[in-house]
């Protein structure tokens, strides 16, 4: 029995996940679930799952009648909150693995926590490497502890490497959907509102993954999660635009042979892995992969042009230091922007490469670096999202 600690439940990969432990009764036990502020669909998870506590990360949200920091009426569940309850959680004694789907730089702590406790972190928050890459490198070499990806395109790469010597690896290269504005040139995409953005053509994703898919910012942050993940330089590491989703990565050895993994898209199959890893779980559920009717499999190039902010995470995943955690925090901004209609979709780009020239790439050594960071990045995001949405009134009156 695997004892799972679920950080995000309520968000698409933690309902997920917790589709996968239904189906696995005997291979699964929770014993936490935790979510930021969405305590209706909390209480509805415990009720399902009984965990042993839940943990609401938002401390200002009133926690259940009857559960103030003690049995609640759901049983036997010890609800709790705040950022140190989230923290606990991760560092819990009593878990195996603990799958973080923490959204945004906000999951760095509670990844830290879960590493340096020594335990298996089934990995979907993105930022955390790509805010704090060298910090999570650290804290699991001093837990002594695995990274397993819940991402598709990584987790392809950890089963085609798997029992490959050291150093045997020559490339990887990623594979994009190219999101719903695949073919569309630069122009075009100054009139794409947010509801067309979400439609993502193969994915059920959130909405700000949804839109990194749509902007391309996705695979940078992907690209730059490879280099922390599989240690290869960023000339090693390509992403192509692979329409039909079912091959989730390449990967070409020295000797010139490729592996690649292959699936439909769903998240559940990553997630499967990641939970049982090293073990692969027999799932009747997952569709039976059928060749011919997945065909034909393409492949094209991305488009940076119509598509920056793909170039632009490369750019600030090489420069290092905190360039990648402001790269991070600006496309959060502006993706919020985006959503909200205060700015445009290429405009997006033009928010990022700004909070990466105003803050710059200095070396983050710790935590409150990488916090303050990140606080920098969103106030200079914030103020230029701010002037061109006025600037965009400004010509519309």
């Amino acid at each position: 029995m695997i004892r799972l600690a679920i950080l995000g439940s309520t968000g698409s990969i933690g309902k997920s996940a917790l589709e996968v432990v239904a189906r696995h009764p005997d291979r699964f036990q929770v014993v936490t679930l935790a979510a930021h502020r969405r305590v209706e669909e909390l209480w509805t998870q415990v009720e399902r799952f009984g965990p042993a506590q839940a943990v609401l990360a938002d401390e200002t949200v009133p926690l259940p009648d009857g559960s103030p920091g003690g049995p609640s009426a759901t049983g036997r569940t010890r609800w709790r909150s705040g950022r140190q309850a989230l923290l606990a959680a991760a560092a819990d004694p009593d878990v195996d693995v603990v799958l973080n789907a923490v959204v945004g730089a906000a999951g760095l702590e509670p990844t830290l926590a879960a590493l340096e406790a020594g335990h298996r972190l089934a990995l979907a928050n993105k930022e955390s490497l790509v805010a704090g890459g060298p910090l999570v490198l650290k804290a699991a070499q001093l837990g002594g502890a695995e990274i397993v990806p819940i991402d598709s395109e990584h987790s392809a790469i950890l089963q085609c490497i798997r029992g490959s010597a050291p150093g045997s690896v020559q490339r990887l290269v990623l594979t994009a959907s190219g999101g719903p504005f695949r073919g569309r040139n630069s122009k075009d995409l100054w009139y794409v509102r947010p509801e067309d953005a979400l439609r993502h053509p193969t994915w059920e994703m959130g909405a700000k993954i949804t839109i990194d898919s749509a902007t391309l910012a996705n695979k940078a942050l992907e690209v730059i999660e490879a280099h922390y993940l599989y240690g290869l330089g960023y000339d090693r590491i390509d992403a192509v635009v692979h329409p039909q989703s079912i091959i989730h990565s390449f990967v070409e050895f020295v000797d010139g042979s490729v592996l690649s993994q292959l699936g439909f898209p769903t998240m559940e199959l990553p997630i499967l892995y990641a939970l049982g890893y090293p073990e692969r779980i027999e799932d009747e559920t997952l569709r039976t992969f059928d060749p011919i009717r997945s065909s034909p499999l393409t492949f094209e190039h991305i488009d940076e042009e119509a598509f920056p902010l793909f170039g632009l995470g490369i750019e600030a995943g090489a420069l290092g230091g905190a360039a990648p955690a402001v790269f991070n925090a600006g496309n959060e901004i502006a993706v919020q922007a985006f959503l909200e209609g205060r700015i445009r979709f290429p405009e997006m780009a033009d928010v990022v490469a700004e909070a990466i020239d105003v803050v710059g790439s200095d070396e983050v050594t710790n935590v409150a670096d990488v916090l303050a960071v990140d606080g920098a990045a969103r106030a200079v995001s914030t103020q230029v999202a701010h002037r061109l949405g006025e600037a965009r009134m400004g010509t519309t009156q």
